[in-house]
């Protein structure tokens, strides 16, 4: 979050002034801590937790299809 050194606060950084600066003091904001940082690498642990909930739901799904036929 953005830093006003004037307010002596962090600053939202939707609440700035369209120009970038606080909104309560008019004082020059660090234009730095506004970047947001893109996220590099998706851990393995991530990869391995979605593909386990594709390949349950998959199970279910099939399952599901057994009985919607078994009640035929």
């Amino acid at each position: 979050m953005p830093w006003c050194d004037n307010c002596d606060a962090y600053q939202a950084p939707n609440a700035l002034k369209a120009d970038g600066t606080c909104a309560t003091c008019s004082g020059s904001v660090d234009a730095a801590d506004m970047k947001v940082k893109p996220v590099d690498r998706v851990p393995w642990h991530f990869k391995l937790m979605v593909l386990a909930l594709v390949l349950y739901l998959s199970w279910r799904l099939v399952q599901g299809v057994i009985w919607v036929i078994g009640r035929f």
